[in-house]
């Protein structure tokens, strides 16, 4: 067993395998009672040595559908004490030439997940050589309503108070602090993009990855207040501070539940903004004070510059969403030019873009191919452009292989490289006999990004291509089943659809 001093106290992990884990670290003080929906406070320093052998509990949240949780995972236990994060070294106690440090952000519609869950296990990342790092934050309406007192964002404060954690701490865990990446999928990914707008957590990091989300998905103060007040109602108080905390956890949740049924049976975005027809409610708000601007227009302006940048999508990101819930085929082609409709397409302009490259297919499947541009696809290469724009490089790639789940149905959906990228093929997306081969490339290139702000495609005696910066040709790297493969400006003609829109 190892010891570690931390700012706070002393903890103990576990080494196992070469790999030393320390679970449960309280990063911030529990964000409940008087301080519940306020900013994150430091923890309460604990005598002696503190065990850090289990997870501490998640946010409060509502869980996923049935048909999704075999898919996704349970996030386990909730409470109130749930601002911890794990760590995983190599190098416990290594006081000199301190390594990588890689900070997991988790997804789940800022409404679930956990940083505990057993596909973001970072030993095998930690034996390749880095210091890995999962956290939990405030989610739901805990973490991202805005009140009317100007509060917001707290779940991203979290996550800011995690990167202080980690800058304070880390060179007790082997790690260097001035050599950090963020990583993140999904609502993890959208928080870092937001990162990199946000005056107050510049200098905490040095490097991002960005899977399956990138810098559109905010609310601006309007739709964020709309979001309050509704959420208020149907809690049964006042949109304050004061007396949304006065309602139990249990029935916040709930309430957030209730209206994001409602919001994903309107599509108008003049009044629900980013979140109208989705699943998601609370969103980052752009509140002028701990996120200025809208993360997109911040990068096109120049924010983050300095900061090395690996972003991607997976092929079929949209249709996690839709095959296990048995929509896909209720989508007909009125549903479809609808939505193509309401997005400001060209309803049979679109339609027969994305069919000519998918012979056969269904509405249902032409409406995911259109759902993965608009919310994945398109909105990591508008960060690629804006950053192209004002000469900073952004590596681009593409995860192509399709999950063995549910009868090879997904495709290559949304979160389907994350086993690989942990190197836990156990994850139920990855399936069985996975390729091991794929989880060695996919962990060399995100840790030789960590190492050097450089990707590496392939590991060592790989014949990899030369991984170009995304620029004129639009370069993507394409990883999956077969060898890694440039392609430059894939899926053109889908591309050109969205510009000018959104």
């Amino acid at each position: 067993m190892d010891v570690i001093p931390t700012a706070a106290g002393s903890v103990r992990g576990r080494r196992k395998g070469g790999v030393s884990a320390f679970a449960g670290i309280p990063y911030a003080a529990p964000p409940f009672g008087p301080r519940r929906l306020r900013p994150p406070q430091p923890p309460e320093p604990w005598p002696g040595v503190r065990d850090a052998f289990a997870p501490g509990p998640s946010a409060p949240q509502p869980g996923y559908h049935p048909a999704l949780l075999g898919l996704l995972g349970e996030a386990g236990e909730v409470g109130e004490d749930c601002l911890s994060l794990n760590v995983w070294t190599p190098s416990p106690g290594r006081a000199e030439g301190g390594l990588p440090v890689m900070v997991w952000v988790h997804g789940g519609a800022f409404r679930n997940g956990a940083g505990s869950l057993p596909s973001y296990d970072g030993a095998r990342l930690a034996a390749d050589g880095v210091v890995c790092v999962t956290l939990n934050y405030r989610l739901g309406a805990e973490g991202f309503l805005w009140l009317p007192d100007g509060t917001s964002n707290l779940g991203l404060l979290d996550q800011i108070a995690a990167l202080e954690w980690v800058r304070d701490n880390i060179a007790g865990f082997g790690g260097d602090p001035d050599n950090v990446t963020v990583f993140g999928q999904s609502a993890g990914a959208i928080s870092i993009t937001a990162l990199l707008a946000m005056p107050r957590a510049r200098g905490l990091f040095r490097r991002v990855i960005t899977q399956s989300g990138a810098g559109h998905h905010s609310h601006p103060e309007h739709i964020a207040r709309r979001v309050t007040e509704r959420l208020a109602a149907l809690a049964g108080v006042a949109p304050t501070r004061e007396a949304l905390a006065t309602v139990p956890p249990e029935r916040l949740v709930a309430a957030d539940a209730a209206l994001s049924r409602e919001i994903a049976q309107d599509t108008d975005p003049a009044r629900w903004g980013e979140s109208a027809g989705g699943g998601t409610t609370v969103l980052p708000v752009v509140d002028g004070v701990t996120l200025p601007e809208r993360p997109i227009d911040a990068i096109a302006a120049g924010a983050g510059r300095d900061i090395d940048v690996l972003t991607g999508t997976t092929s079929d990101e949209f249709r996690l969403f839709l095959v296990p819930l048995g929509i896909t085929p209720r989508i007909t082609d009125e549903v479809l030019h609808g939505f193509l409709a309401g997005f400001g397409l060209d309803p049979d302009h679109a339609r027969a873009v994305y069919a000519a490259t998918r012979p056969g297919a269904c509405p249902g499947d032409l409406f995911s191919a259109a759902m993965t541009d608009h919310a994945y696809r398109v909105p990591a290469v508008r960060v690629a452009e804006a950053r192209a724009a004002s000469g900073a490089e952004t590596f681009v790639y593409e995860f192509t292989r399709p999950s063995p789940a549910m009868d090879g149905a997904l495709g290559a959906c949304h979160m389907a490289e994350i086993g690989f990228v942990f190197g836990n093929l156990t994850d139920p997306l990855v399936g069985p006999d996975a390729p091991r081969d794929l989880s060695d490339r996919m962990r060399a290139t995100w840790t030789s990004f960590a190492r050097t702000g450089r990707p590496d495609a392939g590991t060592s005696g790989d014949a990899a291509p030369t991984w170009p910066a995304y620029g004129e040709r639009r370069s993507v790297m394409l990883l999956g089943d077969a060898a890694p493969a440039v392609c430059d400006d894939p899926a053109a003609d889908a591309r050109e659809l969205w510009a000018g829109r959104r």
